[in-house]
């Protein structure tokens, strides 16, 4: 037991020891100096958050939801899940305005929460832009094939078939080159990588400003009120809502999926020039502007054409061909090229720098996280997780993995607000020997109070103290697991809205109290004096609501989705058990102050013997002369 102790770095085995270990954090204000280039301007993030995020959902997504679940209401499913992505956006730009650091979420969980949950986060992160990364090539691939005639498809499958069940019918060269190619491009310099981003970027956009103006020749408000007579069976009841408002609630679960991504801006915060300005401004405006491009695209493709008579998988080209636009309809399949490839370099960017973060902390692998010298970038990482990301796409089937990209994204979306809510309410150390609550409450009176005074913190005390911030950690934790039995009970009302009962409506107000509850509690809590370029508004209220909107998503994914997690997550547990708990830097500075500390009473006994020794036989003299 004693080895085994050893072997995880506690001094003897308990559970209280073990607690500790996992939930070693990281200090705040890391002043360890950066390797990393600091090349990479507001612009650029926002750039690099549009390209990654846009990509070629704009030319796909209006067309499938319109169509399937919400109309010409489309237009307020994207507003929905614009808000609901604006509020995981605010709680990203604080902590970029807090930890400006390589690593994003995963940085975030290490200074609040610890070692082993930032490692999970990390390690999930990885996943989810790993197989990112490989469905966008794919993707890609797949788009320049079907504009051949599937020549690529039909070379390779007669060739090089891969009679595997589960994997690719043929080894997808093409998608493994690209991957390398833009890997190598992103290993050679983030200034240099993000030049080609902003050019993509910026011709996506001007093809999306293209499509909009274009199209607003054509719209016709009619399509926005079509009589259920004229409305083909199996599409709704016509009108500007022909599902209702549980087709626009389905709706807005889609189009959120069309905003992930914007996350990789936090990424790269060790990159930028003044990362705890550019990050929140980067956050916010690449949001704006997908929205804005999101909504004038549904806008504009709803008023074209009845949303029952769109094409789910090329709505955009579909439109310009019925009016007789070719030019139109090629200038857009140019755009979805430009998009995709804005889309993966936006996949592929993060995913070195998260796993240099890993490596640099001594989670992951040394030699993962060592930079160039020459590009000042994590070269070998970056072409090794290009070589994954080559690999998943030339080799897997990816229909059945694109599910896991959400769930990492969910889980750090929930943890990074969930990190905003203990910061903000963390304790002020220099203060916390006293309360200034009226100037008279102190802290032995704060103890000796009820819990429900200190719940509600009716003594008015306005400094955050020790057990303030404990009160909040516990509520946060509690908000988190309500939120998933609450999520079980709103998933009635988005399947059957038409048949809930009066039973149900008293369930879902029952099941909403303890939430309302527990953000007003966690509100009446004392706050942090850290003074900041940009806080999040309305804590805890916007926080909460991202958790919550986080946490239903997540429950709404397949259960094979989650085994294929829970394998993941097996894998990463062996290496943080192997390797990373050993190799931690937290372990080894901890072992450093404690032999100094041992050193130094140890240097402290011997001059005192030493001391003894010399005066020893002198101290009865000294006192037989002071006595008489």
């Amino acid at each position: 037991m004693d080895e085994f102790s050893e072997f995880f770095g506690m001094p003897n085995w308990s559970v209280t020891n073990a607690f500790r270990v996992l939930t070693r954090r990281k200090p705040l204000e890391d002043s360890s100096e950066s390797k990393l280039a600091k090349v990479l301007s507001a612009f650029d993030l926002t750039a690099l958050g549009i390209g990654s995020t846009l990509g070629v959902g704009v030319y796909v997504l209006a067309g499938e939801v319109s169509k399937s679940h919400a109309g010409p209401a489309v237009v307020i499913s994207f507003l929905i899940a614009a808000i609901a992505s604006i509020f995981a956006g605010l709680c990203y730009a604080e902590f970029g305005a807090r930890v400006p650091k390589a690593g994003s979420a995963y940085i975030y969980s290490y200074v609040t929460i610890g070692e082993f949950i930032a490692f999970l986060i990390g390690w999930n992160l990885i996943l989810e832009y790993a197989i990112g990364s490989a469905s966008v090539v794919k993707g890609l691939s797949t788009y320049l094939d079907s504009l051949c005639g599937y020549a690529m498809r039909d070379f390779l499958a007669e060739h090089l078939p891969i009679n595997v069940h589960g994997l690719s019918a043929y080894p997808d060269l093409f998608a493994f080159i690209v991957t390398i190619l833009f890997s190598w491009a992103i290993a050679s310099g983030a200034k240099e990588s993000t030049r080609v981003n902003n050019v993509f970027t910026m011709l996506n956009l001007g093809v999306v400003l293209f499509v909009i103006i274009a199209g607003l020749f054509k719209v016709s408000s009619r399509n926005w009120s079509i009589p259920k007579s004229e409305v083909p069976e199996g599409y709704g009841e016509g009108g500007f809502m022909p599902y209702g408002v549980s087709g626009i609630i389905k709706g807005a679960a889609v189009c959120f999926y069309g905003f992930i991504g914007f996350d990789c801006i936090a990424t790269a915060g060790e990159e930028a020039k003044n990362p705890k300005k550019s990050i929140p401004f980067a956050v916010i405006v690449s949001l704006a502007m997908i929205f804005l491009a999101y909504f004038g695209v549904s806008t504009v493709l709803t008023m074209m054409l009845p949303y029952y008579a769109q094409d789910e998988s090329a709505p955009l080209p579909h439109v310009f061909r019925i009016y007789g636009w070719h030019v139109a309809e090629y200038v857009v399949t140019i755009g979805a090229m430009f998009g995709l490839c804005a889309s993966l370099m936006g996949a592929m960017f993060p995913l070195p720098r998260i796993v240099f973060a890993m490596s640099n902390d001594g989670l992951l692998f040394k030699c993962l996280g060592e930079i160039s010298t020459k590009y000042k970038t994590p070269f070998k990482g970056t072409m090794l997780t290009g070589l994954l990301c080559g690999i998943l796409a030339a080799i897997f089937n990816l229909s059945q993995l694109v599910n896991m990209m959400s769930i990492g994204t969910l889980l750090a979306y929930s943890m990074v607000a969930s990190c905003v809510l203990m910061l903000r309410y963390e304790v002020d150390d220099r203060r916390d020997s006293r309360i200034i609550g009226n100037g008279r409450v102190t802290m032995g009176q704060e103890q000796s109070c009820s819990l429900w005074r200190r719940l509600f913190n009716l003594n008015g005390q306005t400094v955050s103290t020790r057990q303030t911030s404990r009160i909040v950690t516990v509520v946060v934790t509690l908000f988190s697991i309500w939120c998933l039995i609450f999520s079980q009970i709103l998933t009635k009302f988005e399947e059957d809205l038409a048949h809930t009962t009066q039973f149900d409506v008293l369930l879902l107000i029952l099941g909403a109290i303890p939430l309302i509850l527990m953000l007003f509690i966690i509100s009446r809590q004392p706050t942090s004096g850290v003074k900041l370029s940009f806080k999040v508004p309305l804590v805890p209220w916007l926080p909460g609501i991202s958790i919550l909107v986080n946490i239903y998503l997540m429950i709404k994914l397949d259960i094979m989705t989650w085994v294929r997690f829970g394998v993941w997550i097996t894998i990463g547990l062996a290496i943080f058990l192997s390797y990373g708990i050993r190799h931690s830097r937290l372990r080894q500075r901890e072992q450093r102050n404690n032999s100094m500390t041992l050193l130094r009473d140890s240097s402290d006994t011997t001059l005192l013997k030493q001391d003894r020794s010399k005066y020893g036989n002198e101290v009865p003299l000294i006192l037989m002369h002071s006595s008489s």
